[in-house]
Order: C-alpha cells, then structure tokens, then sequence
C-alpha cells in the first residue's frame, strides 16, 4: 500500500517527481525539444548586474527571471536582454511568450513590450497582485 509523507531532503523528491511527470507528459504529447536561455547584463568590470532566464519548449518561450540592479535602470538594458531572450527562442522555434509579475514589479514595462494580462491572483502576497503575462513572438 502507498503512503503520503513530508520528505527532509528536497532536492531527491523532486527529482523523481519530475522524472515521473516527464515520461506521463511524453506518452500524451510526445517528445518535445527543450532549451533553457539565459542572457546576462555585465558592468565594465564583468560582474552580472541584471539578465533574464528562461526556457523553451512546445513552441512557448516562458521567462522565468527578469532581474536588473537599480543603478543600471534607465538604459534600455533589461529591453535589450529581453529582445535577445526572444530572440533566442524564436531562433529555436517559439511561437509565444508568457511570464509572471507582480503589481510591485514590472507590469507596465511588459505591457510597453506587448504583453497582456491572461490571469491575475489578488492578495498575493497581502494586498499584491500577481500576473500572468503573455504574448505573441
């Protein structure tokens, strides 16, 4: 008989979660290329100062991260990093986009670049909101 329990080693769990969920996902819809992307934002000394990451797979581009230190804010880096992010994925076969934000972050900056609101969930965290962003590539 199976039992439920709360694991103390994380990391194992997962693995072999994902590893399940991975082999069910293939015998519905097959195998499907995969490509994790990262684009990085250094100051004159090569330190990382922001960047992007994400990956894509099924023809999506999902940006995991958008990050960029305040003092470089203002130059039109984070769009360039986001440009070369889809760009990236186009170039492997992406058809869409989409992200997540929250009302404390950069919803404005995504809808400038195209990206539109497709689910919402309030009061995350507190009086927050949190979105779901996506867009055509």
């Amino acid at each position: 008989m199976a039992t439920v329990q709360v694991e103390k080693t994380y990391a194992k769990a997962r693995k072999a979660i994902l590893k399940g969920l991975v082999a069910y996902n293939r015998s519905q819809i097959g195998r499907r290329k995969w490509k994790n992307i990262a684009i990085t934002i250094r100051n004159d000394a090569g330190d990382i100062v922001g960047g992007v990451t994400g990956e894509a797979w099924a023809d999506w581009l999902f940006i995991q991260l958008l990050w960029l230190d305040e003092a470089h804010r203002g130059q039109d880096l984070a769009s360039r990093a986001m440009d070369a992010v889809e760009d990236e994925a186009r170039a492997f076969g992406a058809k869409h986009a989409y992200l997540d934000t929250f009302s404390f972050q950069a919803r404005p900056f995504y809808e400038k670049r195209g990206y539109r609101v497709f689910g919402t969930l309030e009061n995350y965290p507190d009086a927050h909101s949190r979105y779901w962003m996506t867009k055509s590539l």
